[in-house]
């Protein structure tokens, strides 16, 4: 305790006046190098046929570590002790025995530090020895602590650990035990929803790392365990609202089905890749041997002849006027055809009526093709018409089917669905959330009902919608050249104006938008309110509190973005009392995804709703609001929704200061 207390004795004791030697980033390395020293006294006495004890030494190594000072004293031993046991076994015979004599209480403070400091796996198992297989503590650290309990470590310092375990037969057991309980937690579902992503990421990191140690017969032993608990987690993560789960159980899944069940049918799952997917396949991969045949592959490539050489090495020159000289047509300059349009048989429909007829009867698929083409620049052109068949036109393309491979076919029919919903939207809403919990769709229909809505509620929220020139855009190509024809004629007035007006001061040249009703506020009832009225009536094929959880997300946030673009209506405060006793009705739900919406949605309704009426109608829902935001911002295993608490207290807080100057007398 002295000794390694020494540096905080003397800076209370000299305050100022303390010698740099004593400070704590430097008197560590200093004892470092005199635990070298000492070891290597105890070397020389062995070689001399004398007995002798580093208990002492393991004591101190051990105090310094739970100290903290693993960095700084382990760096200097760790370097030190690599060199030195590189060809000396009486130097390993050494380290086993100073590593063995650390007390109870300092195994998990020395392991920690030294599998960080540890270059590599071989280095680790020089030092370490087979202590893992002597020390129950030992074992429990590398075995169970550093791959379960914390996941802070970075991907080569699990390499090390892993690898040092692999690399004797004696501890070749302890990873294949390893792996059973990695997969088992990996596959947990209750892990899945409580654990936080990083350490997920960590764990199927392991999983990875130790398929690509073991081989073939150890894991055929193990294949009924090891298969039960994979397949359990691919459901799991597959059924989870958050992709980054989801894509984590596709790579682990393929790995590990063609490592484990290598005769079956292999598992292959279309995902993004990015850096983490690249880097967890990589792990997958066993590194080859510094003696492996793949080094040699640049050399030999580097000796095929190039095939623009002859058997002597000298380059082929093409004989003069040769045929592909005198056919080449460089000299040409390309055509531009930059500006072509593909030329169709079918006309183009004009009305309402002719597309709502070639989408529903028509067999000529180029009619079809363009009838949803032209569908959204008719709606903006004709409003009056499109209201006449507005809900008959929405349930047309809510159920309508690619029949061709028309480009961009999503985007084209949910564009032309947000112009309906646009155009009528008391109607077209109101039709759209009756179906939302209509039977007999697909989850993908009843997630895109939900887009809809949102940007049909955005763009009626939007000011200045009514002035905007965007059905000119939105038309046919015919109508193109009238649009750029205005407004060519404009600019060039304007210019005229310009110049032949004479200005003493000029102000602002960019004034701002002009003011324009919210055309949002009086339908919002309509997106609103049928929306959160059925969440909780399962139906035969759709169950949000059961297993649609991803629906339940989407929902969540639809309601949020809607309360938040219904700032300053007359709805809002019944549109905030009813979301706020949603989000209480729904606050301990599991799923990581829907308590993000649930937290977005509190914000959303602080935001929206006027501070006054909030604490005129909503004080008990407020109170008990706080309470809970308190709760996940503190406990929540997730870090986004920390974030998202700690951001709805923040407004909470606005809301408090905001409100309390105007209470005071």
């Amino acid at each position: 305790m002295k000794v390694v207390s020494l540096p905080d004795r003397l800076g209370n004791c000299l305050q100022h006046e303390n010698l740099a030697e004593f400070f704590p980033q430097n008197y560590f390395p200093l004892l470092g190098e005199e635990a070298v020293r000492v070891l290597q006294a105890v070397v020389d006495s062995l070689r001399g046929g004398l007995d002798c004890s580093v208990s002492f030494v393991s004591q101190v190594l051990g105090k310094v570590c739970v100290y903290g000072r693993q960095k700084e004293i382990l760096g200097v031993l760790v370097p030190r002790l690599t060199a030195l046991t590189q060809g000396s076994c009486l130097w390993q015979r050494v380290c086993w025995r100073l590593l063995e004599c650390v007390p109870d209480r300092a195994v998990e403070a020395v392991l920690t530090g030294l599998v960080e400091a540890a270059p590599g796996p071989e280095v680790l198992s020089r030092l370490l020895g087979n202590l893992v297989m002597k020390s129950k503590k030992a074992q429990f650290v590398m075995t169970q602590k550093l791959l379960f309990l914390q996941y802070r470590f970075t991907t080569p310092v699990l390499q090390s650990l892993l690898g040092y375990l692999a690399m004797d037969s004696q501890r070749r057991p302890l990873l294949v035990q390893a792996l059973k309980e990695l997969l088992e937690t990996w596959g947990s579902s209750s892990a899945i929803r409580h654990a936080p992503l990083p350490q997920q990421c960590y764990v199927s990191k392991a999983v990875l790392i130790c398929l690509a140690h073991l081989g073939d017969m150890e894991l055929q032993d193990s294949r009924d365990e090891l298969l039960a608990s994979l397949m359990a987690g691919v459901k799991c993560r597959l059924d989870s609202s958050l992709p980054a789960v989801r894509r984590l159980g596709m790579i682990v899944a393929e790995v590990a089905s063609a490592r484990i069940h290598p005769e079956g049918p292999p598992l292959k799952f279309q995902y993004v890749e990015d850096e983490l997917s690249r880097e967890m396949l990589a792990l997958a991969t066993p590194q080859p041997a510094a003696d492996s045949p793949l080094e040699t592959g640049p050399s030999v490539a580097a000796e095929i002849p190039d095939k623009q050489t002859v058997g002597g090495g000298v380059p082929q020159v093409p004989p003069q006027g040769s045929d592909s000289e005198l056919d080449s047509d460089d000299e040409f300059v390309p055509y531009d055809m930059s500006g072509d349009q593909e030329l169709k048989s079918g006309k183009v429909p004009m009305y309402i009526r002719d597309c709502l007829e070639a989408l529903t009867t028509s067999e000529d698929w180029e009619r079809w093709e363009a009838a949803l083409q032209a569908l959204e620049g008719l709606v903006f052109r004709s409003p009056a018409a499109t209201r006449e068949v507005s809900v008959e036109l929405a349930k047309v393309l809510l159920h309508l089917e690619e029949k061709t491979s028309v480009v961009g076919f999503e985007g084209l029919r949910q564009r032309a669905l947000v112009a309906v919903t646009v155009t009528d939207p008391a109607r077209v809403a109101e039709y759209l959330t009756s179906q939302f919990y209509a039977i007999n769709y697909s989850l993908r229909q009843r997630m895109d009902i939900l887009d809809v809505l949102t940007l049909a509620a955005q763009e009626l929220s939007r000011p200045g919608r009514l002035g905007r020139a965007s059905p000119c855009g939105s038309l046919g190509a015919a109508s193109q050249p009238r649009c750029a024809g205005a407004a060519s004629w404009r600019a060039v007035v304007d210019e005229r104006i310009r110049g032949k007006t004479r200005r003493f001061s000029k102000g602002a040249s960019r004034q701002g938008p002009a003011g324009s009703p919210n055309e949002f506020n009086s339908v919002a009832g309509y997106f609103f309110f049928p929306l959160i009225q059925g969440f909780d009536r399962p139906l035969v094929t759709f169950d949000l509190l059961g297993d649609d959880q991803l629906v339940l997300g989407k929902l969540v946030h639809t309601l949020g973005i809607l309360m938040y673009l219904a700032v300053n209506t007359t709805v809002a405060v019944s549109m905030g009392k009813a979301l706020l006793e949603f989000v209480w009705a729904l606050r301990f739900h599991g799923d990581t995804y829907v308590r993000r919406g649930l937290l977005s949605a509190v914000s959303c309704v602080l935001l929206s709703v006027p501070a006054e009426r909030l604490l005129e109608d909503l004080p008990d829902e407020l109170l008990e609001a706080r309470s809970w935001l308190a709760d996940v911002a503190e406990k929540d295993p997730d870090e986004d929704c920390r974030m998202l608490a700690v951001k709805a207290l923040l407004l909470l807080e606005k809301l408090k200061d905001k409100l309390l100057p105007l209470s005071s007398p």
